[in-house]
């Protein structure tokens, strides 16, 4: 018994043990790996470097192997790493805790409000600042080596000025490939890496706009020194046609500069949103330019960067295979608030989050466009189905919404990539809940009041106990959305233990229209029986197993690393190929082949699990309250604004709201606590949001609240 019991207490340790283990071998790789780029303009590292190459220029993986262990194997390190922990440890529910003193977090705490990176936090801004220094100081420490270097030559002064803007040239494309493998880390949508450290896409594709500005700016300049050199030289349409074989390829890297040109322009603010189709089409050339990129530099450069682009490709392969099953909406409501909600399909082993949100793609209306849309249904309401609103704001949302008008049971066939979103639900981190939306950006927050009534009906701890919402809108029609909360159903005691306060500022109408609150019966619907696993969206992508998504994961690095191997030693020494370019397409053929050949089939038996497991489930639960098509006819009864709600809202006419009054009351009447903030809307309202927290805080009293700001927005 004795033994028995010392077992159980050293298995706690162990798990903790493990889990701080892995936890700092994460970070040791991850501060080593901005180490290298950090040191690598130094002259003392590139001669460690060159000792790397040449102690691993006889192993199984060649010269190339030190190259990609120097400046790729730290994040693929990482990557399996954070698989395993993942896997390991799933991340728990936040719990709300009285702030004991007054406390910071630089992740909500926001730094910049106006300019031209947009909201920044504190934890954004130390990134902005470390990427910043870096790239300033490698153009520093390599414009001194060159000029040192250049100086001591015995040339005339011109070919001295011509070697200048060689090195010059040269050494800016190198701090852009530095730059490129971060490039395309905050986009891999659903990577270990991002829910690792729990950053939703909507934040990380941010940091992949900034990185690309970035990494374009200095492309563009590295492409001006070679066009200055070779216009002084007379020779620039001579070297601009050239394809070396066995050096850098100009004519590639003329043709990748165009396309990532192209990309940058048609991404730019003004034209993404007056052309969004011609930016997203436009920006699928990425696999252009990454192979003119490959073929401009070869595969010993490329492997520097590759890193984040295996990354990247591994997600985008597991993303493809979730897309390719189709479902067919459930239910599909056309609101005369110009709003449709789109009830969709899910198996009940797929598991999301309040702010989750999806990409959706319907085949009748375009088999190329995704949008994405915030799910405004909680994981509590059903096993079966998850719903999503959609306003009526373009051709693509107006086709959409003619189809299910104009037709009385509108067959929609939709492709779902998702559900991405925050690894935890962070909106019960706080007691105190702040939700503050403008427009369509209710629809999360519906999500997040119907998840902490169904907490509120099941006894859970630790749901909010004060939530205010304010709600800008333009028109009275558009308080109808509010109904989909259905707090009568849901949780007929709510206001037992829960202090809801619902602000309403409808800013183009000055007076009540004698319609105000009503929400009219659907204009289409369309209810389909859910049969058999086939039917629902494919769970392989988002919040699904940690388990089989580690081993994909890990499975497809070593495939890689496999496959260069075996080609290194079987193909590259005796053959000794000498064309740059060909060893580079080499190494991406290496790259898509160890994620298709060693993840594609834990992919399949992730499916075949996945549907055999699913299945069982739904059998044993055959009689499910939960079922789609009961939540359809549910919804279809609810034809009125809720009137427990109605009691707690109230509808101011003509203004927008006041956030330095609405957050001086919040002070006065909740005292010392911690309150969450969480905006969706236009990014004026955000911006104002942001600003008045970041006041608070900053001038924040001892007696005071504190403020945490959180933006839920997603911009493509």
């Amino acid at each position: 018994m004795v033994a028995g019991c010392d077992i159980v207490k050293w298995k706690p340790l162990m798990v903790i043990l493990m889990k701080w283990g892995l936890k700092i071998a994460m970070w040791a790789v991850f501060v080593s790996w901005i180490a290298v780029y950090f040191l690598y303009p130094t002259e003392s590292l590139e001669g460690f470097f060159f000792k790397v190459l040449i102690a691993t220029g006889k192993t199984f993986f060649g010269p190339i192997g030190g190259v990609l262990l120097i400046f790729s194997g730290q994040i693929l390190i990482i990557a399996i790493l954070a698989a395993i922990y993942v896997a390991a440890f799933p991340r728990e529910n936040p719990k709300a805790k009285k702030p004991k003193f007054w406390r910071l977090r630089l992740r909500t705490f926001p730094a910049l409000v106006d300019g031209p990176f947009g909201i920044v936090s504190a934890a954004e801004l130390i990134g902005i600042i470390v990427f910043g220094t870096y790239i300033i100081w490698a153009l520093c420490v390599y414009t001194v080596q060159n000029h040192r270097s250049i100086s001591r030559l015995p040339l005339p002064s011109k070919e001295k000025s011509y070697e200048m803007l060689t090195q010059v040239g040269l050494r800016i494309g190198s701090v852009g490939l530095f730059c490129m493998g971060f490039l395309f880390l905050p986009v891999a949508r659903g990577s270990v890496l991002l829910r690792l450290i729990d950053v939703p896409v909507e934040h990380a594709i941010r940091y992949h706009v900034w990185a690309g500005h970035a990494m374009m700016w200095i492309f563009t300049l590295h492409a001006l020194c070679f066009v200055f050199l070779w216009s002084l030289q007379g020779r620039l349409l001579h070297e601009i046609s050239r394809w070396q074989c066995n050096n850098i390829a100009h004519l590639p890297g003329a043709l990748a500069f165009v396309t990532g040109l192209l990309m940058w322009i048609t991404s730019l603010h003004r034209v993404r949103k007056q052309r969004f189709e011609l930016f997203y089409y436009t920006h699928q050339l990425y696999a252009v330019f990454i192979v003119f990129f490959v073929l401009h530099v070869g595969d010993s450069v490329f492997s520097c960067a590759c890193g984040g682009i295996l990354i990247f490709l591994i997600d985008r392969f597991l993303r493809f295979c979730q897309s390719r099953r189709t479902v067919q909406v459930v239910s599909a409501t056309s609101l005369p608030c110009g709003t449709m909600e789109l009830v969709l399909p899910k198996p009940s082993n797929l598991q999301y989050n309040a702010l989750s949100f999806i990409f959706l793609q319907v085949r009748e209306l375009s088999q190329l466009q995704w949008h994405p849309y915030s799910v405004s249904s909680s994981p509590l309401d059903g096993k079966h189905h998850l719903s999503i609103l959609i306003k009526v704001l373009g051709d693509w949302t107006r086709r959409l919404k003619d189809n299910i008008e104009n037709s009385e049971r509108p067959k929609i066939t939709a492709s779902v990539e998702g559900p991405y979103g925050h690894e935890s639900m962070h909106h019960l981190r706080y007691e105190n809940l702040v939700l503050i939306a403008g427009g369509i950006g209710i629809s999360p927050f519906l999500a997040i009041l119907r998840d902490i009534m169904h907490r509120i009906r099941k006894n859970e701890c630790c749901p909010p106990k004060n939530v205010l919402v304010v709600w800008a809108v333009k028109r009275s029609e558009e308080i109808s959305l509010l109904s989909m909360v259905d707090a009568e159903s849901l949780c007929p005691s709510f206001s037992d233990k829960l202090q809801l306060d619902i602000q309403i500022y409808i800013t183009q109408e000055s007076e009540p229209g004698l319609e105000d609150g009503k929400l009219c019966k659907s204009l289409g619907c369309s209810a389909l029986p859910i049969t058999d696993r086939s039917s629902s969206m494919s769970g392989l992508v988002g919040t699904g197993s940690n388990i089989w998504s580690g081993i994909y994961v890990v499975s497809s690095i070593i495939g890689f690393l496999i496959l260069l191997g075996l080609m290194e030693a079987f193909y590259i020494t005796p053959s000794n190929p000498k064309c740059w370019w060909f060893k580079g397409l080499l190494f991406l053929a290496c790259m898509i082949a160890g994620i298709v050949l060693f993840g594609g089939p834990v992919i399949f038996l992730w499916n075949r699990w996945e549907t055999r497991f699913s299945s069982c489930r739904e059998s044993m639960n055959s009689n499910d309250k939960n079922d789609p098509t009961q939540y359809c006819e549910r919804r279809m009864q609810t034809d009125t604004f809720q009137s427990d709600l109605a009691s707690t809202t109230n509808l101011h006419y003509g203004c927008r709201p006041n956030f330095q009054v609405i957050f001086s009351s919040i002070a006065e009447h909740w005292g010392k606590v911690d309150v969450g903030v969480v905006a969706c809307g236009p990014p004026s309202l955000q911006s104002s949001v942001a600003a008045e927290c970041r006041s608070r805080t900053i001038w924040a009293t001892s007696n005071g609240p504190i403020f945490h700001f959180n933006n839920h927005n997603f911009e493509l």
